[in-house]
């Protein structure tokens, strides 16, 4: 694979924490970079990427407001714990 340079122009706050994450994930960030680049022009098939995401896809009726869920969860679990 022929590879270029490439020179951008991000806010100091952004590049130390796109460093701390490849760090992190020990990985470089030349790689995140790339990963993500390559990931941009793919088509766009969650549903077969993720199997997870695809078993529980229409499992909420698209009419639920998040307070019916939440008594949802509450009925089943018990009242959520405050932080």
């Amino acid at each position: 694979m022929e590879t270029t340079k490439l020179t951008v122009r991000v806010p100091r706050t952004a590049l130390e924490a796109a460093k701390a994450y490849a760090r992190a994930h020990n990985t470089t960030l030349t790689r995140l970079i790339t990963e993500y680049l390559r990931r941009l022009a793919e088509p766009e098939d969650y549903l077969s990427q993720a199997p997870t995401v695809q078993r529980l896809t229409g499992s909420l009726s698209p009419e639920a407001r998040p307070e019916e869920y939440l008594t949802y969860l509450e009925e089943k679990y018990g009242p959520s714990r405050p932080r």
